[in-house]
């Protein structure tokens, strides 16, 4: 039985970290072809570790925010697999702090990951998409880029960012059949949010605290935000582009 994927051609940054890692086990799962990068090697093999059998998974260690990163990336992709279908731009770093303690080294390393590499990936893969007559660009935003936090004033900062460049990005290459949407998720149980706990006097409180003003009364799993990549990714979601698909069970839906 062929998957939601079948065929296609996915390459996921930020591939080791929570959401990314089971990005790519999804996109395996469903007959994808994945180049999955992520600077941390050893996290990689990780990963690769841990799928099914016969899952056409190739690891790629660099650094996105280097010169020529994802040119190189998209090359491989293109060695391996013959060419590229879909581009979900994941990486992220995340400093703590308010933001009179947001050092320039700080923000310089936020922007050049969560901003200026996103920017490049994307243009370095449009070619690429435009050789397959269209495909996907997917970039992970976050519940942050659409409200705000007094801990994460600069990485909401550059969260935000990323929702007008997919705009952009979907009105520029839309008569390439080229589609590029956000997903904001919420909390997601990954070791970033797991640090931002470990920010606060008690994590324990403070993990509590956040489950509770969640209607679903969880945080999201990796699988969650996943699954919605995987839809966006696939040819279900051929006519959404330009859009923030938010994940958060629910959260913005409640007042107080």
């Amino acid at each position: 039985m062929q998957g939601l994927l079948t065929g296609k051609v996915v390459v996921v940054t930020g591939a080791a970290g929570g959401i990314g890692s089971e990005v790519v086990r999804r996109c395996a799962e469903e007959g994808a072809a994945v180049l999955a990068v992520d600077r941390d090697a050893g996290g990689l093999d990780r990963v690769l570790a841990g799928l099914p059998a016969g899952s056409r998974v190739r690891p790629f260690a660099v650094d996105i925010a280097a010169p020529d990163a994802m040119a190189a990336a998209f090359g491989s992709a293109r060695d391996a697999f013959g060419g590229v279908d879909v581009f979900h731009a994941n990486a992220a770093v995340q400093v703590m702090g308010g933001l009179a303690d947001t050092t320039a080294a700080d923000w310089d390393r936020m922007y050049e990951v969560n901003q200026r590499a996103v920017a490049a990936g994307i243009r370095e893969v449009v070619p690429h998409l435009r050789e397959r007559g269209g495909g996907t660009i997917l970039v992970t935003a976050s519940l942050l880029a659409l409200t705000g936090d007094a801990d994460l004033p600069m990485y909401g900062a550059t969260k935000g960012a990323l929702r007008a460049l997919c705009r952009s990005v979907a009105a520029a290459y839309g008569r390439d059949n080229i589609r590029c949407n956000t997903i904001c998720p919420g909390d997601v149980d990954t070791p970033m949010v797991r640090e931002f706990f470990d920010y606060q006097p008690d994590p324990d409180q403070a993990r509590a605290d956040v489950e509770r003003k969640y209607p679903l009364g969880r945080l999201a799993s990796p699988r969650d935000v996943a699954e919605v990549a995987v839809f966006l990714a696939s040819d279900r979601a051929s006519y959404l582009s330009g859009i923030d698909v938010v994940v958060d069970g629910g959260l913005l839906a409640r007042i107080y």
